[in-house]
């Protein structure tokens, strides 16, 4: 009875601690073998596609519900894009192309009437770089009465390249595109990197001089740190990084490597060879958490540690990894250090998925956390998690094409010329306002108005008194509906102001991309350096970063407006920069 007893019991026991860690550890990934990978790369991809609808009737193609914004959009079909191109699996290929072309607005060029509100460069930039990607890794073509991949490409560049400004700070791109959003004074690092990312690429894939002469432009006019205002000239810049930035710029660096070797131009092949170095270099040192590469695992280094990441930059890890995977292609010599970081990250990032009921939604921290999820579920963490499990395939993916080497996809140089340099949405229905269309509309308002006081002197006016008491009664109409007009635009004012700050609080709050007016560095991330905690008070107040600042920033202007001082991007200056906030960091 007691063997029996004893038996039973550890029989018991046995199927206990099986079942609990099937929970806890669902992945077991192999980075040696693809066939782990694929396979979970695949359970991934299932679990990130759970968060898009966009396919299902009643739904908009290519748009994330809520709290996701539309650049995110774009990302997601990027990352669709990369699972075909590193596993074969066509399983999402038709509803990427769909969300793809549903969002090309009316001139193809990634500028819908309905994203006037949210819409900044960087956002466009995002679905810009992800049909970039979709030419160089031949993904199926659109049907042939709608624009080719490297078109819409092609579009996006030409519309950004006509907004690039020299009034003030002596150029960049203004992070918002229309004049009344919020942030439409603030030139960003993430709006600069995208536009150089797809520059850099552009001339790679056409062969086309003119996008590497906007790419070095671009590059020239980028420094440390992030963005700034134009108010003050871009003399104060906002000291945050965040790892999209100096990925895309790692990417569009390496292409201009590979565009160089084209031209046959040794003195600009190591020129560009030494920035993708300086740039790797700070992308370890600042963005991935370890001793040495061997052990190292990335890390957002400005918000992850503080628990302080919002919904856009919780995904921002996927595209590091996205991108540093990719630059291995046209930087071979980066490959074994790359290979070695998203390894490590990889593993890493698999062995803290056991969220969700399905017990294997991914969280955001894979560093330092002793593979524990982190309680936290969504299409950010569910994207990183899958592009840097991926991107361990990256030396069994074929290499990017060119017009030159197989590329098939249709361009059109001249692509989105109606929407160049457009800051105003409603140009694009009407046309620009004409002197006769302001005459015109003077005669309108003059004609509604007497026939308004027409109408008023029709209804007051009593056959049964006299005309003295009936101009009487008139004027006293009118005082009282002066009277409410005043009211009424008092009130209007208030009202427009409201909504501004409503406008404003709903992109600090969950905005699609960058920094907003008036930010307040936390003290968490005071000086550049990591606190060890912040004061509740501090973290209530803190506002939200949607595109953040970066490991770049533009050059300050000190000098006249009209006189461009000799600031070059420095790699030395990145090193320096990764060297000082590694060592702060360790120190934290």
């Amino acid at each position: 009875m007691l063997v029996k007893y004893l038996w039973r019991n550890a029989v018991f026991t046995a199927v206990s601690v099986l079942t609990a860690s099937s929970l806890v550890a669902t992945y077991d990934l192999d980075v040696d073998s693809t066939d782990s990978i694929k396979n979970v790369a695949k359970q991934m991809a299932q679990d990130l596609k759970s968060f898009y609808n966009g396919d299902e009737p009643g739904q908009t193609p290519g748009l994330l519900p809520q709290p996701y914004y539309w650049w995110e959009g774009g990302a997601l079909m990027g990352a669709f894009i990369d699972y075909w191109y590193y596993t074969g699996d066509t399983t999402y290929n038709d509803i990427t192309q769909q969300g793809l072309l549903f969002q090309v607005g009316p001139y193809n060029d990634y500028m819908p009437p309905n994203q006037t509100l949210t819409e900044g460069n960087d956002d466009q930039g995002f679905w810009g770089m992800a049909v970039m990607t979709a030419a160089e890794y031949k993904f199926q073509d659109p049907p042939s009465d709608k624009p080719g991949w490297l078109a819409l490409a092609q579009a996006v560049f030409n519309t950004q390249a006509s907004r690039w400004e020299t009034d003030y700070c002596n150029g960049g791109l203004r992070w918002q595109i229309f004049k009344w959003n919020n942030g439409f004074t603030y030139k960003n690092s993430i709006s600069q990197a995208c536009f150089f990312n797809l520059a850099s690429r552009l001339a790679l894939y056409t062969g086309n001089s003119t996008y590497a002469d906007w790419a070095v432009k671009t590059w020239d006019w980028m420094r440390i740190y992030d963005g700034a205002h134009i108010d003050d000239n871009c003399t104060t810049i906002t000291p945050y990084e965040f790892s999209y930035n100096v990925g895309a710029f790692l990417l569009g660096t390496a292409a201009m490597t590979a565009y160089s070797n084209t031209t046959n131009n040794s003195a600009n092949v190591e020129m560009w060879r030494e920035r993708v170095d300086g740039l790797l270099n700070a992308t370890e040192d600042i963005f991935f958490f370890g001793n040495e590469t061997s052990n190292r695992i990335m890390i957002e280094i400005a918000c992850e540690p503080v628990n302080l990441c919002d919904t856009d930059q919780l995904s921002f890890k996927a595209y590091l990894s996205r991108w540093m995977a990719a630059t291995t292609k046209w930087a071979p010599w980066t490959f074994d250090r790359v290979r070695t970081l998203l390894r490590n990250s990889a593993v890493a990032a698999a062995k803290q998925c056991t969220g969700g009921d399905n017990h294997r939604m991914c969280g955001l921290k894979w560093a330092n956390n002793s593979g524990q999820w982190d309680g936290t579920t969504g299409v950010g963490q569910q994207m990183a998690s899958m592009e840097v499990v991926l991107a361990t395939m990256i030396q069994e993916a074929a290499p990017p094409v060119t017009n030159g080497t197989g590329g098939t996809s249709v361009g059109n140089p001249s692509a989105g010329g109606s929407d160049d340099g457009r800051t105003d949405p409603v140009g694009r229905i009407y046309g620009p306002i004409s002197t006769g269309d302001k005459a015109g509309a003077a005669i309108c308002t003059i004609i509604v108005v007497c026939s308004f006081l027409a109408a008023l002197a029709f209804m007051v006016t009593d056959e049964t008194r006299s005309t003295s008491d009936n101009l009487a009664s008139m004027r006293s109409t009118l005082s009282g509906a002066a009277t409410l007009g005043v009211l009424a635009g008092g009130a209007k004012k208030a009202m427009n102001n409201e909504k501004g700050k409503g406008i404003a609080a709903a992109m600090d709050k969950e905005r699609s991309s960058s920094t907003d007016t008036g930010e307040r560095i936390p003290s968490a991330y005071a000086n550049g350096k990591l606190q060890k905690s912040m004061q509740p008070s501090e973290q209530k107040s803190l506002k939200r970063v949607s595109a953040p600042p970066s490991a770049l920033s533009p050059v300050r202007e000190t000098a006249k407006p009209n006189t461009i001082p000799d600031r070059r991007f420095s790699t030395n200056s990145i090193a320096q920069r990764a060297s000082v906030l590694r060592k702060q960091r360790q120190g934290a």
